[in-house]
């Protein structure tokens, strides 16, 4: 059995289930995690963040549930509405990190959120990638190069379709699978006590 964790490092649901993502994580460290990226915002859905106008709210509801913090500078980034979020190139460099530390996906995913929603970098920025992988101790050339190269387009794509067989239809959503067996611990919100009554729940069957 292991976690596939399919999120969007531009989804403020997937940064608020960050601290839960840790929790179980820490629970059960038996249990490789597979970090997916859902691909949230691609193709027409690329556009100036103004154009989604319930993004304000939805920041303010998933603070005062979860707690997640949104920093100045995220604040400061998407203030005049012009900047794009681009889940694609986000997905290459979610790509580049996991190769660089396949076993720190869960970590990373968690890094590269902060990186956002705190310190207000934009993911299409190789250098936001340099001091991600700077921070988790990482060789920051070779993470930059796998996210320049043309086959992290290929990793990105086969995530999109890996989250589309997973029968995923939204982020973050935290699977638990055992071979052909696929069962959601969680969707958008949950707590690590309500992940772990579920996977209680599928390791009984």
């Amino acid at each position: 059995m292991q976690f596939v964790y399919v999120f969007d490092a531009y989804c403020g649901w997937s940064h608020g289930f960050s601290p839960t993502l840790r929790e179980v994580v820490a629970r059960h460290p038996e249990l490789p995690v597979e970090v997916v990226s859902g691909g949230l915002f691609t193709g027409r859905r690329r556009v100036p963040i103004r154009e989604f106008g319930y993004v304000q709210g939805a920041n303010a509801q998933i603070a005062e549930l979860t707690g997640a913090e949104f920093g100045a500078a995220y604040e400061r980034l998407i203030a005049d509405g012009s900047f794009v979020m681009d889940s694609e190139a986000a997905a290459h460099g979610v790509a580049a990190l996991r190769r660089a530390a396949p076993d720190r996906a869960a970590e990373l995913a968690v890094a590269l959120q902060r990186a956002f929603y705190i310190d207000g970098l934009s993911l299409s920025d190789a250098a936001t990638w340099r001091k991600v992988a700077e921070a988790a101790g990482l060789d920051a050339d070779a993470v930059i190069a796998a996210f320049e190269a043309p086959e992290t387009q290929a990793a990105a794509e086969a995530d999109f379709r890996r989250a589309a067989e997973l029968g995923v239809a939204g982020c973050p959503t935290l699977l638990a699978v055992d071979g052909d067996r696929v069962t959601a611990l969680a969707r958008g919100h949950a707590t690590a006590d309500e992940v772990d009554q579920r996977l209680t729940a599928v390791r009984a069957l």
